[in-house]
């Protein structure tokens, strides 16, 4: 267990350097057993150091923490009814269902889609619904807009 504890100070410590933070030594957080087991199961099972892991496992989150922050702030670009359409699209409603239960015409839901694919940046309905996958719409679906 010291030799995980000093391994996670030495990364932790260089992360920070590396980002140009300098701050005192500290005590390194307590890994727990299970975790401590997950990251040497891993490391053994794809022949790498535990730090390897640790380095790519951290990077892949801050990456998917990024991502979400970007989607989020592309959502609030929306106005309410362009959410509304990006909502139904997630739920899989084609633009005619989306046209009927907004009421709105179906040439109205595919300028929304055309204004929503543009701001978040992305080709088509299925990229959409793959970029806002880990999303839960469930209650746009339950929504009745009149």
């Amino acid at each position: 267990m010291d030799t995980m504890r000093t391994l996670l100070l030495t990364f932790w410590q260089r992360l920070l350097n590396d980002l140009g933070f300098r701050l005192p030594a500290r005590q390194p957080f307590p890994l727990g057993e299970e975790l401590q087991q997950s990251l040497e199961h891993l490391a053994a099972r794809e022949r790498r150091t535990q730090e390897e892991i640790m380095v790519d496992l951290l990077t892949c989150a801050l990456a998917q923490r990024q991502a979400a922050e970007v989607n989020l702030r592309r959502w609030r670009e929306l106005s309410p009814r362009e959410r509304q359409v990006a909502a139904l699209i997630c739920l899989d409603l084609t633009n005619r269902q989306i046209a009927g239960r907004l009421m709105i015409s179906p040439e109205t839901v595919k300028t929304h889609v055309r204004h929503i694919l543009e701001k978040f940046q992305v080709r088509s309905k299925l990229s959409l619904r793959l970029t806002l996958s880990d999303w839960d719409f469930s209650e746009w679906g339950e929504l009745n807009p009149n």
